[in-house]
């Protein structure tokens, strides 16, 4: 310690710390990476080192609600960064005070191997064309020796292999061939899978199957516009156009956004991407919080072929290459329609300059159809009102090799948030024989391409505040009365009820999904009561698409992602509970108290109206068919969270209706009621009809 204070002093005589941010949650400007960075070198000074992460490390739960809420201090301004030292085994870390130019808590960290950069993806193809046994390899599956240009990777990093472990930095190369640059390689992938060692640049060994298969001499399945227009031709579409003419209904300042009476923060990450923080909702006047954090903290893509080196393809794409590192660069009336706001992403590459992912979150506005609606029968519907929704939408796009990953935070008018997951991309295909069966572990999508089952399951990390602290979490059923039919409880026979099962436990959350049930989870407040309904506070996880991990227990993907065994996952607040796989992903074994297998430790953590963290796994499991090839239309993935019991009445009714018509308002009309839009003068009849009276109208007259 007394060297870094010694480093410190001299770096602040020579350096002036940064513009401050304008809000604590703020990630990483330019100009901070800079000068962590700069610090990092002078204490590394005459050392071989590489860049592998430097980003916001996120003030204390507590310190920030003093900051927010109480009128305390604003916490320091950190950064935590890893580091890579030629010749020493493991990764280096620490954290920069910023503020004050000051390094602390440097720690060289062994046994493990840090996060996959971009650049070390893009590194590896380069190396495998340049290798004479994968040269020959090639040869031998039908690629001339002069065609290794024509020859592509997809790295992956390894999984997890004994053979190696984690002693050193390793990927697999999926290995694809490309008659011509702008063909599809899926549609030609080849048989045999080079290690690559990442920081020696060498290949160290070649799975090779057992049994051999060639190049496939198919033409290329691509479904870039000159070919498809050359197969098919294009369709008829007509655009359609969204237009805003008086401008947005969100106000942002910085990265804080104010929308329909929510307020919270975006943040991003090199690992998570988005983060959302402060979530709270203005309860007509009263800012009642929510969730303090949100953020889609893991994911695998666990294979389901048992077969050759298939089982080391279960990527935990968050933990092993970061969202944040694969994001794309959004384009305007494409990634993202209408009037838009983006945010840019700072991150350090291997030298430690900073560069920009120019708009890597989208902000913007959509219709979200009707938000309520009511017609009285009794004068035809005359008497009538509704409203349509509007929801707001941030919004990033990561690309993890063949796949994309399309995540949307939806807010509601009606206080409930929405989180919705495209997938949509490129199989990952492996080479076929001729008349070879494919299943029961994959489908042939085309001649010689075979797309193997996996599954995409995710896990949602929630800190949640709901209307304050000292939260707890329930599993809720619908269930039949127990009382026998002629009973004098049910002589009916009809009844049923919503049950609720409060954790009390770590152990007792552990729960999967019931869909007859029609199971949900609950995030109360034990000490906010509803007036009307004398029920707590909660906000409701309405999650139907969760399928279990299909790895069998202590499998390596389960050991790797022991998360995704339950969809609930309920463990006791603590400030370093990030990340449920471990801090460290790639080439972990998963073996040992890392990540949510300590946290869930013996199950006896009591969890019942305390600060707690939940982690909810969902997701799909994939049987490939042919329609998914050679571009995969885009499969949604959906949950929401909605307040239940937090509000006294429907929160949305303040939002201005479409259209209203009393009673009384309609006996004035004498049946010839205006059903026109109050809101909307733009929309229009698509075609001639004599019959229809009014242009413009929401509704139709009776």
């Amino acid at each position: 310690m007394e060297r870094l204070q010694q480093i410190a002093s001299q770096t602040t005589a020579s350096a002036q710390p940064p513009p401050l941010a304008n809000h604590p949650l703020d990630p990483l400007s330019i100009q901070e990476i800079k000068a962590v960075v700069s610090i990092v070198k002078e204490n590394y000074s005459g050392k071989n080192i590489s860049f592998n992460v430097v980003t916001l490390k996120e003030p204390s739960r507590k310190s920030f609600i003093e900051w927010r809420e109480k009128n305390g201090p604003r916490p320091p301004r950190l950064a935590f960064f890893v580091i890579l030292e030629a010749g020493k085994a493991g990764v280096q870390e620490g954290v920069v005070d910023i503020g004050n130019l000051y390094l602390t808590g440097l720690k060289h960290v062994q046994g493990v191997q840090p996060i996959l950069t971009v650049e070390d993806l893009c590194a590896t193809e380069s190396i495998i064309r340049k290798d004479p046994t994968v040269i020959e390899q090639c040869r031998l599956s039908g690629v001339p020796a002069d065609e290794m240009h024509k020859v592509y990777c997809d790295p992956w990093t390894i999984g997890y292999d004994e053979r190696w472990g984690n002693s050193r930095r390793l990927q697999q190369a999926m290995m694809y061939y490309r008659a011509n640059e702008d063909d599809s390689q899926y549609s030609h992938p080849l048989d045999f899978v080079p290690i690559v060692d990442t920081e020696t640049h060498e290949v160290i060994f070649i799975d090779i199957p057992s049994i051999r298969r060639p190049l496939s001499k198919q033409p290329h399945s691509n479904f870039y516009p000159a070919d498809v227009v050359n197969k098919y031709g294009y369709r008829d579409h007509k655009p359609i156009n969204v237009t805003q003419p008086e401008g947005v209904s969100f106000k942002m300042e910085g990265n804080v956004i104010e929308w329909e009476n929510f307020n919270f923060h975006i943040g991003f990450n090199y690992r998570e991407g988005i983060v959302l923080s402060d979530i709270k909702f203005n309860d007509h006047g009263k800012n009642r919080p929510i969730f303090h954090r949100m953020s889609l903290s893991e994911m695998i893509v666990p294979y389901g072929d048992p077969t050759f080196k298939h089982f080391r393809k279960h990527a935990l794409d968050i933990g092993e290459y970061g969202a944040g590192y694969m994001t794309n660069p959004l384009s305007l009336g494409c990634d993202c329609k209408g009037v838009i706001h983006y945010l840019d992403a700072h991150f350090a590459e291997r030298s430690g300059d900073p560069i920009t992912i120019k708009n890597a979150i989208c902000i913007h506005e959509e219709d979200d159809g009707i938000l309520y609606k009511h017609s009285d029968f009794r004068d035809n519907f005359s008497t009538s009102i509704v409203t349509r929704a509007t929801r707001l939408v941030i919004s990033q796009i990561f690309t993890a090799a063949n796949y994309e990953y399309c995540i949307y935070w939806n807010f509601l008018q009606d206080g409930s948030i929405r989180l919705d997951i495209k997938l949509t991309g490129i199989l990952n295909t492996y080479v076929a024989n001729k008349g070879e069966k494919t299943g029961p572990y994959g489908t042939q999508v085309y001649p010689h391409v075979n797309a193997h089952n996996h599954q995409h399951l995710f896990s949602l990390r929630i800190d949640p505040r709901i209307d304050g602290d000292g939260n707890s979490v329930a599993s809720s059923d619908v269930v039949s009365d127990p009382h026998e039919l002629g009973s004098l409880e049910n002589p009916y026979g009809n009844g049923w009820f919503g049950k609720k099962t409060i954790y009390k436990t770590v152990a007792e959350s552990l729960t999967h999904a019931n869909a007859e049930t029609s199971r949900s989870w609950d995030i109360l407040n034990p000490n906010s009561i509803n007036p009307y309904s004398g029920n707590p506070a909660s906000y409701k996880i309405v999650s139907t698409q969760t399928p279990r991990l299909l790895a069998k227990e202590n499998s390596i993907p389960s050991k790797r992602a022991p998360w995704a065994r339950h969809a609930m996952n309920v463990v006791k607040y603590d400030e370093d509970r990030l990340y449920p796989s471990g801090v460290y992903v790639p080439q972990s074994s998963g073996d040992g108290p890392i990540g949510i297998r300590g946290w869930i430790g013996d199950g006896t953590d009591k969890i019942e109206n305390t600060d707690v963290i939940v982690f909810h796994t969902f997701g799909i499991s994939h049987v490939p068919a042919p329609e998914d090839f050679p571009l995969m239309p885009a499969e949604p993935i959906t949950l929401l969270m909605r307040p239940r019991n937090f509000f006294t009445q429907n929160p949305a009714l303040d939002i201005k209706p479409s259209y209203a018509m009393t009673t009384s308002g309609a006996k004035k009309l004498n049946g010839e009621t205006d059903v026109s839009s109050i809101l909307d003068k733009t929309s229009k009849l698509a075609f001639s009809n004599t019959s229809a009276s009014f242009e413009g109208s929401c509704c139709s007259k009776k």
